[in-house]
């Protein structure tokens, strides 16, 4: 479990001065070695704060083996909203996720339990974030633009992404815990991966829920359109299958609502994901079929147009 590693992230987010300094001390903490990094990224609305883990795997390609890289995304557009908003705010659970996960990989790696394939983990530290309207509850904004993040987390080196966000202001999914997406890969929305399914009922110990995926949701910000929030942003910028993980509600919550973190839902959440990665390094299973990609392809070409800004008049 993961609760430990919850509620000391926690702890540490739910800062007014919050940076990502504090948070790779506290990796380093756990692990003097770690390759962490942190540093600011400025944009149209203030700064935030990117943070970059880089764990190692036993047979990754960091080590000369030939184990896919996954990437774990910690997706938000702040883990606050002050001074409008007192303390840690609904849209910081993805961070929160990501960061615990992070946390609890270099403990066990101390331990001597150590994944097959490389894992990076990413997001970004803003206690301070502005919010926006947007319908069926107001967002929270971001002191930088969403291509800027895209540009710092998704790089080349991942042949794999979990997207993890805070989802709970929608109407299309309503449960509380936890929810994921169908693959998205090159503006493609393929089918489920069954062992997911799998591994989600033994994690929960409940039958699974998948969030539906609108074409909206996979093309980039920007373009007018409505987005269900920035979870399948990551894969408007890469050839990598990209699956959504949303931290869910049964009710319509504020992304800048504070008091609306629940640590079950986010440790369940984490844990998921954790195993997700542990099965992912040992070929349990694909993301997607790559043989039916190709023919999918084949058929009907490619869907790339959709991972852009699309035709200005």
């Amino acid at each position: 479990m993961l609760i430990k590693q919850i509620i000391e992230m926690y702890d540490l987010l739910d800062d007014g001065r919050v940076d990502g300094a504090a948070v790779v001390d506290f990796l380093k903490a756990i692990d003097p070695e770690v390759d962490a990094e942190t540093y600011p990224l400025a944009g149209p609305r203030g700064t935030t704060h990117m943070v970059k883990v880089r764990i190692p795997g036993s047979k990754g390609k960091s080590s000369g083996g030939d184990v896919p890289t996954l990437g774990i995304l910690g997706r938000l557009g702040g883990l606050g909203a002050r001074p409008e908003m007192i303390g840690f705010v609904s849209d910081g659970d993805g961070a929160l996720a990501a960061l615990a996960i992070a946390a609890k990989l270099l403990d066990m790696k101390k331990k001597g339990d150590v994944l097959p394939g490389d894992i990076f983990i990413s997001t970004h530290v803003c206690p301070d974030a502005p919010t926006q309207p947007h319908d069926p509850v107001p967002f929270m904004g971001s002191p930088v633009d969403m291509y800027q993040v895209n540009q710092e987390e998704v790089t080349s080196e991942l042949d794999a992404i979990f997207s993890i966000d805070t989802t709970k202001g929608n109407r299309v999914i309503n449960t509380r815990g936890f929810a994921i997406s169908q693959p998205v890969k090159e503006g493609y929305i393929l089918r489920m991966p069954e062992e997911l399914l799998d591994i989600m009922q033994r994690t929960t110990g409940r039958l699974p829920y998948v969030f539906p995926v609108n074409m909206q949701d996979i093309t980039p910000y920007g373009n007018d359109v409505h987005h269900i929030n920035s979870i399948m942003q990551p894969s408007t910028c890469t050839d990598a299958p990209v699956i959504g993980v949303a931290i869910t509600t049964e009710t319509m919550v504020p992304g800048c609502a504070t008091g609306c973190s629940h640590f079950s839902d986010v440790e369940e959440t984490a844990r998921f994901v954790l195993e997700a990665a542990k099965s992912f390094g040992r070929g349990e299973f694909r993301f997607y079929d790559e043989k039916e990609f190709a023919h999918m392809v084949e058929l009907y070409g490619s869907m790339k147009q959709l991972q852009t800004l699309g035709k200005k008049d």
